[in-house]
């Protein structure tokens, strides 16, 4: 809808619009309210004469108020308020009306005095006469009438930003409900008669002992990968090891099918790592390497992958070879839903970079990760807290 991306849309042409008009707004409002109800230096001119006289003086009384509003939509509220940092946040919003009040005070005992000078000299030069108060009074009238017109304007600005952060995490919150559902349906779709895969798969595996052990070995672990798949992926979380294991499981499966003709480098952390992981975050990197790496190769396919972990903080590089002169690779429906599962459950905790070079693909993914604590650990095995 139009007039929603007028209000909530982050786009560079909605945004700038937003902001013009509503400066434009506040402007105009000024104006035609210092002209209406003028000073008494003004009070013998007719409307339109105050309307030119008062205009410079509102442009330059905009500056504090654009100063406040600013500080308060791109600093308190997202750095302070959101957060929750609500002692910081009522701090420095204190500090912000302090400051606004002394400049717009000295942009009225400084530049406002030189522009009425200038426009209506002649005017304000027969106040003059009347007698000229005390620098200390101008000044403190001048931060009175600052607070006055700037906190209305600041928190005007502070209620529509407000608006806006809610209803964007409204949105996040419904596509997140939407996702989790569309991912349950997918779920649902592929564990029809898990136990009769199950068993299928074991019985050929009987078979095939006496008769090949590496397929036999393929059936065991394509059996513990779909196991993995089935029954651990349907929480939101799940410990790193046993992601890391399922990999090394795919990546041995995969392997096995070149018959010792695919070079793979592979460096994992060792030992247990005590952290928590969306399931099947890096799988689809992994299996895009296969699909448009090595399985187009014809001679000499290779895949490195490095996994490595310091503090919270997982990163992994994933490099695959792909054959001279080949075009950029489209995105496949895998990919775009790693994208926006990463945008969704790890919004400021991410950072993914995908390079297309001419002989190969380059992912760097980080991920800032969850620690595994007593409650995540009961939360995953079903236990009450």
């Amino acid at each position: 809808m139009p007039q929603l991306s007028f209000i909530y849309s982050n786009a560079p042409r909605w945004r700038l619009m937003r902001h013009l008009s509503f400066w434009l707004l506040w402007f105009l409002f000024q104006v035609l309210l210092y002209s209406a109800s003028p000073s008494p230096a003004l009070q013998q001119q007719s409307f339109w004469q105050r309307l030119m006289i008062t205009w410079p003086d509102t442009l330059v009384y905009m500056l504090p108020s654009l100063f406040l509003s600013y500080m308060l939509m791109y600093l308190v509220i997202p750095k302070l308020v959101l957060p929750g940092r609500y002692f910081m946040a009522t701090l420095s919003t204190i500090v912000l009306i302090a400051l606004t009040a002394a400049i717009s005070a000295l942009l009225s005992v400084t530049v406002i005095g030189e522009l009425r000078h200038r426009y209506a000299g002649s005017i304000y030069r027969d106040v003059a006469k009347l007698g000229d108060p005390p620098f200390y009074y101008k000044f403190g009238v001048a931060m009175l009438a600052g607070l006055r017109g700037s906190i209305t304007v600041g928190g005007v600005a502070a209620a529509i930003k407000l608006m806006k952060c809610f209803y964007e995490e409204q949105q996040a919150a419904l596509q997140l409900e939407k996702e989790k559902v569309n991912a349950e349906l997918q779920m649902l779709k592929a564990q029809l008669h898990p136990h009769f895969l199950f068993n299928t798969l074991n019985n050929i595996y009987s078979f095939t002992q006496d008769v090949s052990d590496k397929a036999s070995t393929m059936i065991m672990g394509l059996s513990q990968l779909l196991r993995y798949m089935l029954y651990e992926c349907n929480k939101p979380l799940v410990p790193l090891d046993k992601e890391l294991k399922m990999i090394r499981d795919y990546l041995a499966l995969e392997t096995a099918r070149y018959d010792q003709g695919l070079e793979t480098t592979l460096q994992m952390p060792k030992g247990s790592t005590n952290l928590l992981i969306a399931p099947l975050m890096l799988l689809p990197f992994i299996e895009n390497a296969f699909k448009h790496g090595a399985s187009q190769m014809t001679e000499h396919p290779w895949i490195s992958l490095t996994l490595d972990i310091k503090d919270r903080e997982l990163s992994m590089k994933l490099i695959n070879g792909k054959p001279a002169g080949t075009g950029s690779a489209k995105p496949g429906i895998g990919i775009a839903n790693v994208h926006k599962r990463l945008e969704l459950l790890y919004p400021d905790a991410h950072e993914l970079q995908i390079n297309d070079e001419d002989e190969m693909y380059i992912v760097n993914l980080k991920l800032e990760l969850m620690p595994m604590n007593i409650i995540a650990v009961k939360e995953l095995n079903d236990e009450p807290v």
